[in-house]
């Protein structure tokens, strides 16, 4: 397995609309509107960091990171997600690499830190933890991680970008 991690090129954007729409076909807990939140994201300016995972050039893994509002006023934090692996593709690492490179963009972003809505104990190997007081309206407190990457640990409601309703 030879996988290259890079940022997206404007020629993948196709490429990774279908990587996410597959790997969220079969998933449980989605309403399956993955691709359509990464296009708006795109489309929106909103979109960060845009990470693709290649196996002999073929596109097979992706992740996404945007801006995210916390209540008390808390910058430079950020969502990541969608990330997609092409269900062919899991179990390889993909989504680790993934995760992996995601993280180092946000060093690189002078982020303060990060957010997620995933299962806890794939995430928890990148430092991913609930953070008391660190809430996502009506999501379970164990489902909605976070990571601080500097500064001062946030509280408050936190808020994805609006492109994250997107249905289509």
């Amino acid at each position: 397995m030879s996988i290259n991690i890079r940022l997206e090129k404007p020629c993948d954007i196709t490429t990774i609309h279908q990587v996410t729409a597959a790997a969220f076909l079969d998933a449980p807990h989605t309403d399956h509107t993955e691709q359509f939140i990464v296009d708006a994201l795109r489309h929106s300016g909103a979109l960060s960091v845009s990470i693709v995972a290649e196996d002999s050039s073929k596109i097979v893994g992706h992740v996404a990171l945007s801006p995210v509002t916390i209540s008390n006023g808390t910058t430079d934090w950020y969502g990541l997600g969608p990330i997609s692996v092409n269900p062919t593709e899991q179990g390889r690492g993909i989504g680790s690499k993934l995760m992996h490179a995601a993280l180092r963009e946000l060093k690189n972003l002078n982020a303060n830190g990060c957010v997620l809505l995933g299962d806890p104990k794939f995430y928890r190997q990148f430092g991913f933890e609930p953070l008391d007081g660190l809430v996502l309206a009506d999501v379970p407190a164990e489902y909605f991680q976070a990571v601080l990457l500097q500064g001062a640990r946030p509280a408050g409601a936190v808020t994805y970008h609006e492109s994250f309703l997107a249905k289509g």
